[in-house]
């Protein structure tokens, strides 16, 4: 008998797939499930006839069981709040975790509504604003929320990515030695905040037009709330800030759409001094974070474009932002 050969990361059926929705949820016949997008975690998109939804497969160990059900109490807290969330949806036995045996192991997967709208990075200074409203929304719903997840600090945020980074790219010395730079500049920054006026909460860390969708220039929907865990909420405003800048090579124009979106959010709550001061910091920190990830998920998704030129990019948006701030980093 042939030996079954180890897997990493399989992709699952989208037939195989609809047809185990179309029973655990009751939908019609009518049911159609196909791949979106095979990235950190694995995206299906499912039709039942007028009805359509996403169902989300997890990487196998990208999260633990307990984690997923956090993340989803905060969807189901923010949905109950009246928040306009990409919510998870029960199946017939009131289970939102599905535990599926793929090649590799067991893999969950949760079926979520669909976000109304559409994605897109070019939008007015005017979405910006209902943007900066949204997310305000979100934040009041979500300050003092505590997950059973990852707490953001310097730590996993800073020394510990870069370390990893440092031994994904061994020869890459100039970005290393910058980014080791700055996560020490970071650290200190972020030891010498003064917490009574930075809120903190639940955050979703990802806020950007990849992850929310806009309705007739009206309704904001926010999802995938891979990467929440427990932060100052100014991390989410600031991360949007850099996304923002990222898309935007006229500053100019950037300039305008980060006033409004700023301006958005402090029409339901404002933002402190405190928080004012650190927002040019924040999102060096996150990216700092996500360039680990990169690395760290190396051979579960399309890694092509992971190479030393991505680093450099990467690194140079960074370099573009603290010159746009006038950042001097100083770590004597």
């Amino acid at each position: 008998m042939t030996e079954k050969f180890p897997t990493i990361n399989s992709t699952l059926s989208p037939n195989r797939l609809g047809q185990l929705i179309q029973q655990k949820y009751e939908l019609t016949d009518k049911t159609e499930c196909s791949i979106f997008r095979l990235a950190m975690n694995h995206l299906y998109i499912v039709h039942d006839d007028e009805n359509k939804y996403v169902f989300r497969v997890y990487t196998h160990n990208w999260r633990t069981k307990l984690e997923i059900e956090e993340e989803l109490r905060l969807l189901i807290l923010l949905k109950e709040a009246g928040r306009q969330v990409a919510f998870p949806i029960a199946d017939k036995s009131n289970k939102f975790i599905q535990e599926i045996e793929a090649p590799e192991g067991t893999r969950f997967g949760v079926l979520f509504s669909y976000a109304k709208g559409i994605k897109t990075a070019k939008f007015s200074p005017q979405t910006s604003f209902l943007i900066g409203q949204a997310l305000a929304k979100v934040h009041q719903s979500a300050e003092n929320i505590e997950l059973m997840r990852m707490s953001y600090n310097a730590q996993n945020l800073l020394r510990t990515p870069v370390l990893r980074t440092k031994e994904f790219y061994s020869k890459n010395t100039s970005e290393i030695e910058f980014l080791e730079t700055l996560s020490v500049f970071l650290t200190l920054k972020m030891e010498n905040i003064g917490q009574q006026k930075m809120r903190y909460g639940a955050v979703h860390l990802d806020v950007w037009f990849d992850n929310l969708h806009i309705d007739n220039e009206k309704e904001i929907t926010f999802f995938d709330f891979d990467f929440c865990g427990n932060g100052y909420l100014c991390f989410d405003i600031s991360y949007f800030l850099f996304q923002l800048f990222t898309t935007h090579l006229n500053e100019e124009e950037y300039q305008t759409k980060a006033e409004s979106f700023i301006k958005g959010y402090e029409t339901v709550t404002q933002i402190s001094n405190e928080e004012k001061k650190f927002l040019p910091f924040a999102c060096l920190a996150i990216m700092t974070y996500y360039i680990s990830v990169q690395c760290d998920r190396f051979e579960y998704w399309t890694n092509i474009f992971l190479n030393e030129d991505h680093l450099k990019r990467m690194v140079g948006n960074l370099k573009r932002w603290i010159a746009y701030h006038k950042i001097e980093i100083n770590i004597n």
